[in-house]
């Protein structure tokens, strides 16, 4: 089964201030870390519930870890149904959290 997977508006203005902040120093760096997010949110088209729960609460809210050089990036997602996945916000790993 594959799931759609679809960006919030909030995960999208996530990813270009992530993009926009690595830009700044190094633009090859901000491409890459780009497409390491794409790549990372392709793989929650098969496989949505290998990610780990955010909150025992909602089985259904998880989280994906995106590998980037020492430290990356963490995708917060819900599992809408049987076929869609939402990206609610992105965050790099060394910001507080999700605000």
């Amino acid at each position: 089964m594959s799931y759609r997977v679809r960006l919030a508006p909030r995960a999208a203005d996530d990813l270009q201030r992530l993009f926009d902040f690595l830009a700044e120093t190094d633009l090859a760096a901000a491409k890459h870390a780009r497409d390491t997010i794409a790549k990372g949110f392709a793989f929650l088209q098969n496989f949505p519930f290998a990610c780990r729960k955010a909150a025992p609460e909602t089985p259904l809210m998880r989280e994906l870890l995106i590998e980037f050089g020492r430290t990356g990036y963490v995708a917060l997602f819900e599992i809408e149904n049987a076929s869609t996945v939402t990206i609610l916000t992105v965050r790099h790993q060394r910001e507080d959290d999700y605000y």
